[in-house]
């Protein structure tokens, strides 16, 4: 699964706007980790922006194309599993944030970051500010559009894995620890797409392992 970031927006140098930046996936059982970053044009106001959690997955859907359609800058990146399992999972976050905002086409003056702490962007090519904001997809409107994003995304992607692996059930849980998720773990072990680096999916592949001797 490509990690390079996939990104939409105009070919300007837009100083003084600010971009947003949220994640989906960090606490899944399997998939990668997603993250986006989002410039919104203060031009076009798009309603019903906020925390993606708060919203119906229809309504997710429906934000994203308009964000999608009318922000001024947009990314989306992410990092797979072998990624996760190799740096652990908030750096796996980190290193998605910091390919979001690499995606962006317009540089900003200040990065907005949902959480109680900044990555580390010293080796980016990037001359702006960060600030991290606890709930900051409630509290800002760019951030919240950067998890509608990244949600939306993730919840794509786990549903064509879907279609790979059906025996996990992916598009009902998207890959967090439901017991429909546990059953199908116990049963058939680890997937190539499980975080081995996470306690249930260790525990799950010795079980297999010890059915198999």
């Amino acid at each position: 699964m490509s990690a390079h970031p996939v990104h939409l927006s105009l070919p300007l140098a837009a100083p003084g706007f600010v971009a947003g930046v949220d994640e989906a996936g960090r606490g899944p059982l399997a998939g990668p980790v997603v993250a986006a970053a989002v410039i919104l044009d203060p031009r076009k106001r798009i309603r019903g922006i906020r925390d993606s959690k708060e919203l119906e997955p229809e309504e997710r859907v429906e934000l994203a194309d308009k964000i999608r359609r009318n922000a001024l800058a947009w990314a989306v990146a992410w990092a797979d599993v072998e990624e996760i399992d190799a740096h652990n999972i908030l750096e796996a976050t980190y290193l998605a944030m910091r390919r979001a905002l690499v995606g962006l086409r317009i540089h900003p003056a200040h990065v907005e970051i949902d959480g109680n702490r900044c990555p580390s962007f010293a080796e980016l090519p990037l001359k702006c500010s960060f600030e991290a904001i606890v709930d900051g997809d409630a509290r800002r409107t760019c951030i919240g559009a950067a998890s509608i994003l990244a949600k939306v995304t993730r919840d794509e992607m786990m549903l064509r894995l879907d279609a790979i692996y059906p025996q996990y059930g992916f598009a009902a849980h998207k890959g967090y620890g439901t017991p429909q998720h546990y059953e199908a773990l116990g049963r058939y072990g680890p997937c190539p797409i499980h975080r081995r680096s996470f306690e249930p999916v260790r525990l799950a592949a010795r079980g297999a392992s010890a059915v198999a001797r």
